[in-house]
């Protein structure tokens, strides 16, 4: 394979494509989604290699609405299959209230998710007993499924004034309802998840020898956003939140002798070797020109995920 063909590691690899979301099917096919600059669509990828994703055609499998719910800032979708079905979460705001943002899903039952015809199942609705969830700024949802069940995870700001946002999680009992209440897992609590803003988003989860590592990203979308993480027994009650320990200190942030600033809303995969693999977005540049929210140069980039003695994830990107 010539150099140019290898996978490159903690360097732009997917260029301007923010909340990168890699998922492997079970035969071998990989997808890729993310958040676009116009934020304003959803595309999949399809290819047989991680490399091969850089330069494959797009497809566009979904567009904003022109007025109403799902009509403004299509952010964070991610790729799902449960039941044979295919399931894309993804958050969304309205143009008459923009940031209005709430989370949707699509289902499409087709072979092939970027051929197949998707079909909106509307806004994520949440068990009967659940007054809380959804009501306020909702985003960033992943799944999983341990021992049988399928949870979801999400980000919602709670609060008046200057609101904080919280990570969440329920049981699902379908695809696209909640089978039981919210619980809290975290809330930004330290000093490196407070900058610009009080924040915890971006979830995503990895199982490795009995654990499960959950993931988020925190503070504003600058150079200040880093990666925290979460760690719980997958035999223990994942809705507990006494079950899931958090870390004191970032696991993952900038890099300045790496040109890597702002890592963050990872997912994670394995690469043809069966190696685990975290994709994330960061930028190169540490001034931002404009808005960080709406300056397109966060690129997903792809780490190889390092594992101690202890069995404990170890980002590096030296």
């Amino acid at each position: 394979m010539n150099d140019d063909k290898k996978l490159k590691y903690n360097k732009p690899w997917i260029m301007q494509r923010a909340d990168p979301y890699v998922y492997k099917h079970t035969d071998g096919t990989y997808y890729f989604t993310a958040s676009i600059p116009n934020y304003d669509a959803i595309i999949l990828r399809k290819a047989k290699s991680l490399v091969e994703l850089v330069d494959v055609e797009e497809t566009i499998i979904w567009e904003k609405h022109k007025q109403g719910p799902m009509s403004e800032h299509i952010w964070a979708p991610e790729l799902h299959c449960i039941n044979d079905k295919w399931y894309i979460y993804f958050a969304a705001g309205q143009k008459d209230d923009v940031w209005k943002i709430r989370p949707y899903v699509l289902e499409c039952v087709d072979k092939d998710p970027c051929r197949g015809k998707w079909v909106e199942k509307g806004k994520m609705q949440c068990a009967e007993q659940d007054e809380f969830s959804f009501r306020a700024f909702s985003l960033d949802a992943t799944v999983f499924e341990s021992k049988g069940k399928y949870y979801f995870v999400w980000a919602e700001k709670v609060g008046v004034g200057r609101q904080v946002s919280n990570l969440y999680i329920a049981e699902m009992e379908t695809p696209y309802k909640l089978k039981t209440a919210q619980v809290l897992l975290s809330s930004p609590d330290y000093d490196w998840e407070r900058k610009g803003f009080w924040v915890n988003e971006g979830p995503a989860v990895l199982k490795h020898n009995g654990k499960l590592f959950l993931t988020y990203s925190a503070s504003e979308t600058g150079i200040d956003y880093c990666m925290g993480m979460l760690t719980a027994d997958e035999n223990s009650n994942l809705l507990d939140p006494l079950s899931w320990k958090k870390e004191r200190n970032p696991v993952f942030k900038s890099n300045e002798s790496k040109f890597i600033y702002g890592p963050g809303h990872n997912s994670f995969t394995k690469d043809e070797a069966g190696n685990d693999i975290v994709v994330y977005h960061a930028r190169t540049e540490k001034n931002i020109i404009g808005n960080p929210l709406y300056n397109p140069n966060r690129h997903a980039m792809i780490m190889k995920l390092m594992w101690n003695e202890e069995g404990r994830p170890i980002f590096a990107c030296d």
